[in-house]
């Protein structure tokens, strides 16, 4: 191999490593490319999560709005309403001695 090639091949192969570096390291590179792909993966799974919590929430309003029922219930429960001809009983406090 005489001098001229060699350096020929010295430059290629630094070229071939400056490009490899550049792939992996380099802006829009492999690296930037994995922490994309953790984002959409993150961004899917919060995505999925919204769309759960929008449908129960839909159904929950539906509900309010038609199932009687459903609307007593959650004035019992959250409200501490009573029903009609419902009596409350009250324990009497026992003195103390």
């Amino acid at each position: 191999m005489t001098k001229k090639q060699s350096i020929l091949f010295s430059i290629a192969v630094v070229l071939m490593f400056s490009l490899l570096f550049f792939i992996i390291f380099g802006e829009h590179g492999l690296i930037d490319l994995n922490a994309l792909n953790a984002e959409k993966f993150q961004l899917k799974e919060k995505n999925e999560l919204l769309t759960h919590n929008n449908l129960s929430l839909s159904v929950e309003i539906d509900r309010l709005k038609h199932d009687p029922h459903y609307i007593e219930n959650v004035a019992r429960q959250e409200l501490g309403m009573v029903g009609e001809n419902e009596l409350i009983l009250k324990p009497r406090r026992m003195p103390k001695p």
